[in-house]
């Protein structure tokens, strides 16, 4: 049976490449196909039909017609452009980072309905969550359980024993905590409060809407924030382009949560 020629999908674009001098290489979170790369031809002209409807964090409906290398979005209609996002510089730079991950963390055309759906969730919570911190660490933290890089919080990661209520280590290379009998074992560490490995524990166990209820001071945000840097640090082998502008942002105007 022969593949039709067309398609549609929703879309939440990631990332825009210019083509030219009015075309753009769109990259594209499907929830069929993962993520996937298209040209939007004409997409930067004045009167272009699809302008508008396939921006960077804009989620959409899209019809496409493959090709043999790049398919090209024919088609697209705006499902939710994130308003909230689009008044807020923070916000708007927290999104960023989110797609930033998602792209960084996924291969082409593997299919994760679940990635989609946490990517499109987290849109909506950046715009309205009570704290937005806390929206991009349980961001993190369940991007990395479905991509398999879950860290393990509640035995440490080098003698297998379960972890007393008391301060530890987050060793990123080892994928989780230390004990402190064992953070020698590894030569990259980190000290992980009591308190943050709590939260970190929380937001792993509970739905975002109980994440979102915490209460949770300057210095434990800063904490949770640097452990999760290390970790994609590592994991990655690289920064985050949009980590250094958020951390810039953060500084000259403070979020609460």
């Amino acid at each position: 049976m022969s593949i039709p020629r067309l398609y549609n999908t929703e879309a939440i674009v990631l990332r825009k490449l210019e083509l030219g001098e009015a075309d753009s290489i769109l990259t594209l979170y499907t929830p069929h196909q993962g993520k996937i790369k298209a040209v939007a031809k004409g997409i930067r002209k004045a009167k272009s039909k699809i302008g508008g409807h396939a921006e960077l964090l804009v989620h959409s409906q899209m019809l496409l017609a493959r090709a043999k290398s790049l398919d090209t979005i024919t088609q697209s209609q705006t499902i939710d452009s994130f308003i909230g996002l689009r008044n807020d510089l923070w916000a708007t730079s927290s999104a960023l980072y989110v797609a930033e991950l998602v792209d960084r963390f996924t291969e082409e055309s593997e299919e994760s309905q679940p990635v989609f759906r946490l990517l499109l969730e987290t849109l909506r919570r950046l715009c309205n969550a009570r704290h937005k911190e806390l929206a991009l660490r349980y961001f993190e933290v369940h991007l990395f359980r479905l991509l398999g890089y879950q860290p393990e919080l509640h035995q440490c990661v080098a003698c297998h024993t379960s972890l007393r209520p008391s301060s530890c280590y987050f060793t990123p290379d080892g994928g989780g905590v230390l004990c402190s009998n064992c953070r020698h074992r590894n030569l990259v560490v980190c000290p992980l409060s009591l308190n943050a490995l709590k939260v970190f524990r929380f937001i792993q166990a509970q739905p975002f809407a109980e994440v979102d209820r915490l209460k949770v001071g300057p210095s434990l945000a800063g904490e949770l924030k640097q452990v999760m840097r290390r970790y994609i640090r590592y994991l990655l082998e690289r920064e985050l382009k949009c980590a250094g502008w958020l951390d810039r942002l953060e500084r000259e105007s403070p979020v609460s949560g």
